[in-house]
């Protein structure tokens, strides 16, 4: 059985839609051996693949092929997830102060008040 990459990257739910996974193929959001790969690459057992998805730098092994959806409980029957803790550790502490806290009753800031809120997290 062969299966495309861009297929494959959809099935196991990395990229929500087909396209999604197609696009960042073209983009060289996708590597195989420190190489762009094509959407239409054939998939093969044991090939690992880097994928960049929003910030995260994720690797992934292939351990089976399939050509539909699986559900999310067996996603981890068709690949291994390489991806190293701290790459998770730092999108969670990037998440964490992106995001701020206001008291409860204080309104939404003023004009001048998100001017300083920027001028802050630019710093």
């Amino acid at each position: 059985m062969e299966v495309r990459i861009d297929k494959w990257l959809w099935a196991v739910r990395l990229f929500k839609t087909r396209a999604l996974a197609t696009e960042a193929c073209r983009l060289g959001k996708v590597m195989f051996e420190s190489s762009a790969v094509k959407p239409s690459k054939t998939v093969k057992e044991g090939d690992v693949y880097e994928l960049t998805i929003e910030q995260v730098h994720r690797t992934v092994r292939v351990k089976q092929l399939l050509n539909n959806r699986v559900g999310a409980k067996l996603v981890c029957d068709f690949m291994e997830d390489l991806t190293p803790e701290d790459e998770y550790e730092r999108i969670r502490l990037a998440r964490e102060f992106a995001f701020e806290k206001r008291d409860r009753g204080i309104g939404r800031p003023s004009k001048r008040d998100r001017r300083k809120l920027e001028q802050f997290k630019q710093s």
